[in-house]
């Protein structure tokens, strides 16, 4: 291997260190906006909307809870393991590349399903879900990016 290829390995590497500590982080965010939603919806409490008026609508809905459980929990969960398995590949862990993969589309299958419901069965949006929304798409978009550019590489 010579020089050259030793830097674009080691530059690709750095990239790829980069978009998953930014995955990490944003995961992270989304962590506590879920954790918010969780505590409020388990105190019996609705969050207070400041750019969307319906909160209310939102968290009070039949759609807000599955068997008992705040949705906003599940979002919570699935934001952990996003932020567990990407700082796993921030530290080399290669092989929890697919399963990040698969939580980030059944998070994002979830958001287009939540925003349905807000648009045009509640017919009003909560803000905090709207942020939720907002760090799935780009949760979304930075892995395909990924695994385009993964896959160009290859060839």
């Amino acid at each position: 291997m010579n020089h050259i290829e030793v830097r674009r390995r080691s530059l690709q590497a750095n990239r790829l260190t980069l978009l998953y500590t930014i995955v990490a982080l944003l995961a992270l965010v989304g962590l506590v906006d879920a954790l918010y939603l969780t505590v409020q919806h388990l105190k019996g409490r609705s969050a207070r909307c400041t750019v969307a008026t319906g909160c209310s609508e939102v968290l009070g809905s039949a759609y807000a809870s599955f068997s008992g459980m705040p949705i906003a929990a599940f979002g919570a969960l699935a934001y952990f393991t996003v932020f567990s398995l990407a700082t796993l590949l921030v530290f080399g862990y290669s092989g929890v590349r697919i399963a990040l993969m698969f939580v980030v589309a059944a998070m994002f299958a979830t958001t287009l399903w939540l925003l349905y419901v807000q648009a045009f069965v509640l017919r009003a949006f909560c803000d905090y879900c709207l942020l939720s929304a907002a760090f799935t798409l780009t949760l979304a978009t930075l892995i395909v990016v990924e695994r385009f550019e993964s896959r160009s590489r290859k060839q």
